[in-house]
């Protein structure tokens, strides 16, 4: 009863970490029905692609088979081996294209689900692995019913297309009687080559359905409870060097978003290089001039250059601006005590501005 309140309650979704944890574990995301599809399309295409060379191979084989035994008085261990090893290389060349095939679709297949990551986890021994218990549950598990209906649609499906290429077959074979056997066998190949790769388009149409399945169901089972969100954010704040992680890129945003507001501001009050303070003033939206931007030294020298690629005015007052450094802060409005010589600088910024035009 307690787990199966648990496991209604996770509704939140996996976090990074929780994400990088299970893949540790090989609980990784991906689709078997992907891999067999793509493989066994891959396989065949490459084999019609051969299959003229493949025939080509085996009428000289035979032919030269039949045509040694039509002349030769004997036949001993040296023609035996002979012909052995001729068959062998037929054999390989025919089918290494395919099986290499195989191996390469397989391969990049499951890579491209698993970003080519391995874990060690599965293949450990486990006795959670052999608990009848467990069998059972798997049994009549979600997943089971789903298998269970995806083999029965696939039944279904590539029995009705076999059922239709085969009458495509049967006519084809009555309107071939007349024709010579090379014609004939390359035809009927190709139609069951034509066959195959249909098989293999409705096994990739439910490997996609299968796909997206796979990927609701993990995304479903790695969950996690409101509770569990806590511990894991404990357990990050709790950990120096995560906290100084996280204050460095909330400094860094906050840097960003502060330059990104230089533009907008109206004047720059400078000392001339060490302090530099971006002040914005809209009499229908701000109480006082707002402090946008402010810094020193490196910051500063960045503020004054984005003013100046702007063509924000500048106004060099030291005291000002180094009082206005420590006193105010990103965007706040300036204290009243600050007022009179803000207004004479602004003044000064409207009369450039009016002379402007």
């Amino acid at each position: 009863m307690a787990s199966s309140s648990s496991s209604e309650s996770k509704t939140e979704k996996a976090t990074p970490k929780k994400r990088k944890d299970e893949r540790k574990k090989g609980n990784i995301f991906q689709s078997a029905d992907v891999v067999s599809a793509l493989s066994v399309l891959a396989v065949f295409i490459v084999i019609k692609l051969t299959l003229p060379y493949v025939y080509s191979s085996l009428s000289d084989f035979f032919s030269y088979c039949f045509g040694r035994i039509g002349t030769d008085s004997s036949f001993g261990s040296t023609e035996t081996y002979e012909y052995c090893l001729k068959a062998l290389t037929v054999a390989m060349l025919g089918s290494l294209p395919a099986a290499a095939t195989a191996v390469l679709a397989a391969f990049l297949a499951t890579g491209a689900q698993t970003k080519f990551k391995f874990s060690r986890e599965k293949i450990k021994f486990k006795l959670s692995n052999i608990n009848p218990l467990q069998g059972i549950k798997r049994l009549f598990s979600l997943r089971s019913v789903v298998e269970l209906l995806k083999s029965i649609i696939k039944i279904v499906i590539i029995g009705y297309i076999i059922y239709i290429q085969m009458k495509k077959i049967c006519v084809q074979c009555v309107n071939m009687i007349d024709s010579d056997i090379k014609s004939s066998t390359l035809v009927m190949l190709n139609d069951i080559m034509d066959l195959v790769i249909q098989i293999s388009i409705v096994f990739i149409a439910l490997a996609a359905a299968d796909y997206l399945y796979q990927w609701w169901d993990y995304e479903r089972n790695i969950r996690m409870t409101k509770q569990e969100l806590k511990e894991e954010y404990k357990e990050l704040e709790g950990n120096p060097e995560i906290k100084g992680r996280i204050r460095q890129v909330q400094r860094q945003m906050a840097h960003r978003r502060m330059m990104q507001s230089v533009p907008t501001a109206d004047v720059v009050v400078r000392n001339p290089t060490h302090y530099a303070i971006a002040l914005r003033y809209n009499p229908e939206k701000d109480g006082a001039p707002v402090v946008v931007a402010k810094g020193k030294d490196y910051v500063a020298l960045k503020i004054i250059e984005i003013a100046g690629n702007c063509g924000i005015p500048m106004r060099e007052d030291r005291p000002l601006a180094h009082a206005l450094y420590a006193a105010v802060k990103v965007d706040m409005e300036i204290p009243p005590e600050f007022y009179n010589a803000l207004a004479e600088i602004l003044a000064w910024v409207y009369r450039l501005k009016k002379e402007a035009r």
